[in-house]
């Protein structure tokens, strides 16, 4: 299985329109962050998980030529806004995407996308099927998916395991539950958005703290925002297993 870290940044990305701060005026490539999305290669297949406003790009800037399926954490705009361009593959491969999320989320797509599910749609909107899922793995061309619960302030999120690798988005909180479906992942990413406390997401140190309670060979933070701080100087303190993920970063599992 082969994972491109699509976006590692939060629904601001990095730098942060009209910031002037250190970490929004550094020319390190690893201090630029889309919104955070993974393109996941297992079995043939090529999967996205959360198509955000910078989906369009990220698939040029890695010569993405087709698609397989789409999974949705959840229904924010940061994790969903790319879906329109979805139609760029339906032109190319001559059929629909799946979408797999759950019901709240499918309406809240159906909602946002109305145009391109109305009973005669406009010729050239995006072609998606819809599919339902729950907290149930379940499976795409024979490759299995188990959605891991969580919580993002008062919503709830999933997560997902495939194979040995597990990407957990946009949480503040994980059950022992959840734990349980992540232990023995190789790979592991979980969101760590700045090292002060926040309301809906895992500080730094709260990110850390998971990944050491599941204890895989690799883990890597995402979601980052620029109040994080520059790679270069707080990559280092992080544990020997642990790195912040940047934009391009490729990691390959089981």
């Amino acid at each position: 299985m082969k994972v491109t870290f699509l976006g590692t940044g939060t629904s601001q990305g990095v730098p942060v329109i009209a910031c002037q701060c250190d970490v929004c005026k550094s020319t390190d490539s690893h201090d630029r962050r889309l919104r955070s999305s993974v393109l996941i290669e297992v079995g043939g297949l090529k999967i996205v998980i959360d198509p955000g406003p910078d989906f369009r790009q990220q698939m040029l800037l890695h010569d993405v030529r087709s698609l397989d399926a789409i999974l949705l954490t959840h229904e924010h705009k940061d994790h969903i806004a790319g879906l329109d361009d979805v139609r760029a593959f339906n032109w190319m491969t001559k059929k629909p995407v799946d979408v797999f999320a759950e019901q709240r989320v499918l309406q809240a797509v159906k909602n946002e996308f109305a145009y391109a599910f109305v009973e005669r749609p406009y010729p050239g909107v995006p072609k998606i099927n819809l599919k339902l899922i729950d907290e149930q793995a379940f499976k795409i061309n024979g490759i299995e998916i188990i959605p891991i619960r969580g919580m993002h302030m008062k919503l709830p999120v999933l997560g997902f395991r495939i194979g040995s690798f597990s990407y957990l988005t946009d949480f503040n909180y994980i059950p022992n539950a959840s734990l349980n479906k992540v232990r023995g992942s190789q790979v592991m990413v979980i969101n760590g958005v700045r090292k002060e406390p926040h309301v809906s997401h895992f500080s730094l140190s709260e990110a850390v703290e998971v990944l050491q309670k599941v204890n895989p060979p690799r883990g890597y933070i995402t979601h980052i925002s620029h109040q994080l701080g520059r790679y270069a100087i707080e990559n280092p303190l992080l544990p020997p297993n642990i790195q912040l993920a940047y934009d391009g970063l490729v990691v390959e599992c089981e």
